[in-house]
């Protein structure tokens, strides 16, 4: 890492007009609450060596347009350590947002609690979880920076805490911070670019407006669903069950990433499913601005979910749905992973994860059916009501194959498997599996 900003540079870089929240005043005892020999001697020195008064500062600024209250660490004021006088300015904070409806952006940079207060300094992340929860139930984003170093409770509260973790390239970030780890622990561990809970790495001169773009993208509720994305592919429809299967496999066929470039004017992605795991060939998540809207996505790339996919897709839509943006889902893939190391990560439990976020979503969820709609793995991505298919995709209960395999068919019976599953396009509209197909070329409730 570069030279640590002071808590003010920090905020200068990403925002504009910073001015300070009045917070309480709190009275404490000499040396404080434990009587800690010194504790009043260290904040003098701290307080003339950066020339504040606590380890946070907290105010309102504008990060590229959008109001925002702003909460940054000064780490050479007691290592960035929370106390009690810390809990009171961020619970001030987080009570200004919700007054004044504004999302919340830590810059953090701590060693964790502060041990001359002892307990009650490590209680103070009760206090910031609940002022986070609070803030989360009123449908207000968070957007944290976790700067160098980011560790211990500060770490566990308000940088991993948040909706969004934007990370800074080389910052040590972990629960555990440099004198508390096991001896002969790999440092790498405990690095940023290690940490798979942050959504994305961003560079110094890229922060401000990466920062702004997502506050941009989180901050524009809307009631409307998704509109369909026009399809990419050869409008007619396929001939047979067969055909649709081939055609949806083709790999000269349009898949999820050329669906997201076609359909968003920008976007920002989700980087993992927050419990360890990634899926980044498998389930592409995030934001982006269609049509002057924000609309939050999850697209399968055509290969099969892993675990950490159906996890990542689930917290996009109840993430989506505290926000009040609506969803849009593209469903391609040949089913969920089925090998061991998938069955040892829990896939059954991320798809049925997947299966009750849809289901209960608070915002419309529109779905596009753009190639393989392989069984369960496929339908936990798409809406109930309102899922729409390409003329060159195909959906079912399972691939031709294996029902073959499974019903004890011969191999040569494959093809007319799949004409009897009836995965065409058109037959789901018959049954009422889809509403109707995307761009059909002879009008079979083409969606506009």
């Amino acid at each position: 890492m570069t030279e640590r900003p002071t808590a003010r540079g920090a905020v200068a870089a990403v925002a504009d007009g910073f001015t300070e929240l009045p917070h309480p005043e709190r009275e404490s005892a000499p040396d404080g609450p434990l009587g800690w020999p010194g504790y009043d001697a260290a904040r003098a020195r701290a307080a003339i060596r950066t020339g504040e008064h606590e380890s946070v500062i907290c105010g309102t600024a504008r990060i590229g347009g959008t109001e925002a209250v702003v909460v940054a660490f000064e780490f050479d004021f007691l290592g960035g350590s929370l106390g009690t006088r810390t809990g009171d300015r961020l619970e001030a904070a987080y009570r200004h947002a919700r007054a004044h409806r504004l999302p919340v952006v830590p810059l953090v940079a701590t060693g964790g609690s502060r041990m001359q207060e002892g307990m009650l300094a490590l209680t103070q992340l009760q206090r910031i979880a609940r002022e986070s929860a609070l803030t989360r139930e009123a449908g207000l984003p968070q957007v944290a920076v976790v700067r160098d170093p980011t560790t211990g409770g500060g770490w566990a509260t308000l940088g991993a805490g948040a909706d969004v973790v934007l990370a800074l390239p080389g910052a040590q970030v972990g629960f555990a911070g440099s004198r508390v780890r096991p001896a002969g622990a790999d440092p790498a561990a405990y690095t940023a670019e290690a940490q798979v809970a942050a959504d994305a790495l961003v560079r110094p001169e890229e922060l401000r407006e990466t920062l702004g773009r997502w506050l941009r993208l989180l901050t524009r509720p809307s009631t409307a669903p998704a509109p369909v994305p026009r399809p990419l592919g050869a409008p007619h429809l396929p001939a047979t069950g067969w055909d649709a299967v081939l055609r949806a496999r083709s790999p000269e066929r349009p898949r999820a990433t050329a669906y997201l470039d076609a359909y968003f004017t920008s976007r920002v992605a989700l980087g993992g499913d927050r419990c360890g795991g990634t899926d980044p060939d498998g389930m592409l998540c995030g934001f982006g601005e269609h049509e002057g809207r924000s609309v939050a996505y999850a697209a399968q790339t055509g290969a099969a979910t892993r675990p950490a996919g159906y996890r990542t897709a689930a917290r996009l839509v109840r993430l989506a749905g505290r926000l009040g943006i609506p969803v849009l889902t593209l469903v391609d893939t040949p089913g969920a992973a089925n090998d061991a190391e998938a069955e040892r990560q829990g896939v059954g439990p991320a798809v049925a994860d997947l299966f009750g976020a849809v289901a209960a979503a608070r915002t419309p969820v529109t779905t596009l059916v753009v190639g393989e709609g392989g069984s369960g793995g496929a339908l936990a991505l798409a809406a109930p009501g309102n899922t729409w298919a390409t003329p060159d995709s195909y959906f079912s209960v399972i691939a031709p194959e294996l029902a073959a395999a499974i019903l004890k068919r011969p191999p040569q019976e494959v093809r007319s498997t799949a004409d009897r599953l009836r995965v065409r396009p058109q037959d789901l509209v018959e049954l009422g599996v889809i509403r109707g197909v995307a761009g059909a070329s002879d009008g079979r409730r083409a969606a506009r």
